[in-house]
């Protein structure tokens, strides 16, 4: 993957672009990684990417404890950037705070706006490459037809239904992450992938598959789904790299842990967590 170490202005254009998906992989205190939907990304100069806070969670608190971060962005053109950056610090204030504020997504947002601006130096971005939907579309078919052969049969659920449902349709999109050797966390993109039940994901090696066969075997790995309704879901587990399943090589990941990242209250869901009293 080549990285160009400043933001041109054409690319500067198209990652600012309100309607796109965007995403922020970040590595906990655990050195787990961790990935959230932010849309506000954009670059604020060649070296500068910034984003926008309205509510909180994990990813948040991630950056103040390991700087270490990556970014995608794709656009609705299924254009798709992916880069790296190092977090640097946060204001309340400030040019950049007023244009996020100005935007009409947020300057008639009845119930929030833009609290804080965070600030990243970049590291390296990728050109935009087009999405190539002819393998998405082979290795979501491949998974599929394969994915039943890694079915756990295990009855007791990890994924809700709904979550389990969103995750095995061809047409959600799926990204994975991983810690890598140097610390960034990686991202790479995933449609193929699919829940083969509540337990396992199932992930055929078409489109990226040099990168996906890069992940070593053991690593725990993050997966995020979601919908073009900006439905979403976090899970992460261990990776199993690719064995020959029936008529395809399937990856898999062993779901562990699940986190609800959608407003407006975000947090672990699997395993639960026990209940607290609220006192007053």
């Amino acid at each position: 993957m080549n990285e160009l170490i400043t933001i041109n202005s054409a690319t500067a254009t198209a990652i600012a672009a309100d309607m796109k998906v965007a995403l922020l992989a970040t590595v906990d205190a655990h050195n787990l990684p961790h990935v959230t939907l932010i849309t506000t990304i954009q670059s604020r100069d060649p070296h500068t990417i910034i984003w926008g806070q309205f509510t909180e969670g994990y990813s948040k608190q991630n950056v103040h404890t390991n700087p270490k971060t990556a970014f995608l962005v794709m656009s609705l053109a299924r254009k798709v950037w992916r880069g790296r950056a190092l977090w640097k610090e946060e204001r309340k204030e400030g040019p950049e705070y007023e244009m996020y504020n100005n935007k009409p997504m947020w300057r008639y947002n009845t119930y929030f706006g833009i609290h804080t601006v965070h600030y990243m130096e970049l590291v390296g971005i990728t050109d935009g490459l087009p999405l190539p939907m002819g393998k998405v579309i082979q290795g979501g078919l491949a998974t599929r037809l394969a994915r039943g052969g890694l079915a756990t049969g295990n009855p007791d659920r990890i994924l809700s239904p709904w979550a389990e449902g969103m995750l095995a349709k061809l047409d959600s999109l799926k990204f994975v992450s991983y810690v890598g050797e140097d610390g960034y966390p990686v991202i790479i993109p995933c449609i193929q992938a699919q829940a083969a039940d509540s337990r396992r994901i199932a992930i055929s090696g078409l489109p990226y598959g040099d990168e996906l066969r890069a992940i070593p075997d053991g690593t725990q790995v993050a997966l995020f789904g979601m919908t073009l309704d900006m439905e979403d879901v976090l899970l992460r587990g261990n990776w199993t790299g690719f064995r020959r399943h029936g008529l395809a090589e399937l990856a898999s990941i062993d779901i562990d842990w699940v986190y609800n990242s959608m407003p407006p209250v975000m947090g672990q869901v699997y395993p639960p967590l026990p209940l607290e009293a609220v006192t007053f």
